[in-house]
């Protein structure tokens, strides 16, 4: 049957495999499923004997690296450790996944700006897009809440070549956050948010290293709940910086999170037609 290509017992199949199967680097962001246990995740992390694959559930499973162990796109394939940085082939990424731009120079800030609600949130955008937004020339600046939201729009004084982009928390339907960023209503001002109580539960747990983000009863303090129930035992601060510590790129982070600040970024920095 020609659809189902060659007999697979044609011709001598005592003979080994070795060398037939292709060698891939487990280059982060690829995606392969265990050949064994069926487990199908991207690689976060990959050393000399094995390889990290994160599901999209965010659980995090250890594979060593055997021959042939991995199917990708269905067929069989041998995960390899990809070569140093130094020695990759291809442009340097940032933590953003953007192409990382050499010898970057500083850039007279746009008029335009993006603002968070405080200074946790203003860390992590720094952490993965600081790179692309000094490329871009744009200032990242944080509300401390934002209940003066509509009067600290209309202070910004938004127009055509100055635009406010704006990301808020726990920005869902029915909430305050949600009432407050429909007042809002110039064309000059782009307000996104994301689902969660705070931004914290913006990283993965996974990355973290807990299992999930605790549920912290109505009239407990969120940040603190959180302390409580992992058992952390530490100010507010250390936990962010602990927290903060644990992202090294956009893979850490949820995509409800991901999707908005690229979106802001380029809200802010696309030139508006005349």
């Amino acid at each position: 049957m020609r659809d189902y290509g060659r007999d697979v017992l044609a011709g001598d199949w005592r003979r080994p495999l070795r060398g037939k199967i292709p060698q891939i680097p487990a280059d982060p962001g690829l995606v392969v499923e265990d050949a064994d246990e069926g487990f199908c995740g991207a690689v976060v992390a990959c050393d000399k004997e094995a390889v990290t694959l994160e599901d999209r559930f965010g659980r995090r499973r250890v594979f060593p690296l055997a021959p042939a162990a991995f199917l990708l796109e269905g067929k069989a394939v041998t995960l390899v450790r990809p070569a140093p940085a130094s020695a990759a082939k291809g442009p340097a990424r940032s933590a953003s996944g953007s192409i990382a731009v050499a010898g970057l120079k500083a850039r007279v800030a746009k008029e335009s700006r993006i603002y968070v609600e405080g200074v946790h949130d203003a860390a992590l955008v720094e952490k993965i897009w600081g790179h692309d937004l000094r490329v871009e020339g744009v200032v990242v600046e944080y509300l401390e809440g934002v209940d003066d939201l509509p009067a600290i729009a209309g202070e910004f004084g938004p127009g055509p070549g100055r635009r406010l982009g704006v990301l808020v928390d726990h920005l869902v339907a029915g909430s305050k956050e949600s009432r407050i960023a429909a007042q809002v209503t110039s064309p000059h001002v782009l307000v996104v948010g994301h689902p969660f109580v705070d931004i914290w539960q913006a990283v993965k747990p996974s990355a973290v290293g807990i299992p999930a983000w605790p549920v912290v009863p109505r009239g407990v303090p969120w940040k603190e709940g959180v302390i409580d129930a992992l058992g952390w035992r530490v100010e507010p601060s250390e936990a962010w910086r602990r927290i903060l510590g644990s992202v090294h790129s956009y893979t850490d982070l949820e995509p409800e999170l991901l999707g908005r600040v690229e979106e802001l970024i380029d809200f802010v920095t696309t030139e508006e037609l005349p």
